[in-house]
Order: C-alpha cells, then sequence, then structure tokens
C-alpha cells in the first residue's frame, strides 16, 4: 500500500486541499490521502478558529470528493502535533506500507526546525508541492519528489474573512460550506 500524510490545520478546508491531494495520489499511484487536522500545529502561532471536532468533521465531509481520501483521527487529543509521532504510529499501525508525506515547499524549507527532523527524513518520502522554478534547500538524506503541476492562491485566512462578512466562498466544497453555516463557525 502506497499512501500519503496530509496534515494541516484545515480551517477550513478548501478545494485547493483537495485538488492537491488528488494531483498527488494521480502522480504518484497512492492508494490513500489521509487527510490529518492538526490537534495544536506547534509552528503556528495563532490557535485554530474551529476547534479540531469541527475541523475533523469538515475533513471526514471534503474526504468524500475521492475515495482515496480519509479523514484520520490520528493526531486527535496530542498536545502538540508532531509529525514524526504521527509517522511513527502510522508505521505502527500499517507496517509495510509506502508512506509519502505531502507537504508544501514553504513548510518543507522549515524542516530543519521540526521536532526530531533527521527521524522525519528517514522516515518518510515527500512530495512537495512548489511553484515551477522555485528553489528550496532539500536537506542531506531527505527524499524529495516535486510536484509542481498545481499553481493554487487560495487562503484558509481569506475563507475565513468572506465567512464572517456572510460570504459563501466557492473554495469551499459545498459539504463544508453547510457544515459551517449550519454550526455558525467563522462568524
Amino acid at each position: 500500500m502506497r499512501l500519503a500524510l496530509f496534515g494541516g490545520t484545515f480551517d477550513p478546508i478548501h478545494n485547493a486541499h483537495l485538488a492537491v491531494a488528488r494531483e498527488a495520489a494521480d502522480h504518484f499511484q497512492l492508494s490513500q490521502v489521509l487527510l490529518i487536522p492538526n490537534a495544536i500545529p506547534p509552528h503556528k502561532q495563532r490557535q485554530t478558529s474551529a476547534n479540531y471536532t469541527h475541523r475533523l468533521a469538515m475533513a471526514s465531509l471534503a474526504a468524500q470528493a475521492d475515495p482515496r481520501f480519509v479523514a484520520s483521527r490520528l493526531e486527535e487529543g496530542q498536545a502538540k502535533s508532531y509529525s514524526i509521532l504521527t509517522i511513527e504510529r502510522v508505521r505502527r499501525e500499517r507496517p509495510g506500507a509506502e508512506i509519502y508525506f505531502l507537504i508544501g515547499a514553504d513548510a518543507f524549507s522549515e524542516i530543519e526546525t521540526w521536532f526530531r527532523w533527521r527521524d522525519v527524513l528517514e522516515q518518510v518520502e515527500f512530495i512537495v508541492l512548489s511553484r515551477p522554478g522555485y528553489t528550496y534547500d532539500v536537506p542531506a538524506g531527505a527524499r524529495v519528489h516535486r510536484l509542481e503541476t498545481l499553481q493554487l492562491d487560495v487562503s484558509s485566512t481569506a475563507i475565513r474573512k468572506r465567512l464572517a462578512n456572510g460570504e459563501a466562498p466557492p473554495e469551499l466544497p459545498p459539504a463544508v460550506l453547510r457544515y459551517i453555516r449550519e454550526n455558525g463557525l467563522y462568524m
């Protein structure tokens, strides 16, 4: 089995996240893409706007877009969502799986600041979403596959602002927008 771990705050999850997951699944013949909402992201300065339960529910709704997508509770309840702990858990639960880590170039460029980053490099191959021609340092030992076929300029921050203004951002899957409205999120 080939799978990718795709973590993020997903606050909220939007169509660009799904496009990235779909492109990676198609390009790298992935059986599954785990959409993993972070409980408490260690590299974010602000708290999330929606709590973990809501972000997981939105990821579950968004995952219905493709049978290869699975919303995952892997980081539920952790004090901080460290990637290495998630990777080690997946390795225990799915021995023999070929594991990729789907990540944006901006986040990958900070990999050497991560908790146990050398262990992360040893455990997974990276699929790095980047703009064509965008350069970033690749630490020794990192196995990196560039995904340069998408150029998406969608921001969860901008989506939250539009929702707060009563708008219906087209970047949201319809089921996610319905959930947001039914639960009064981002208002």
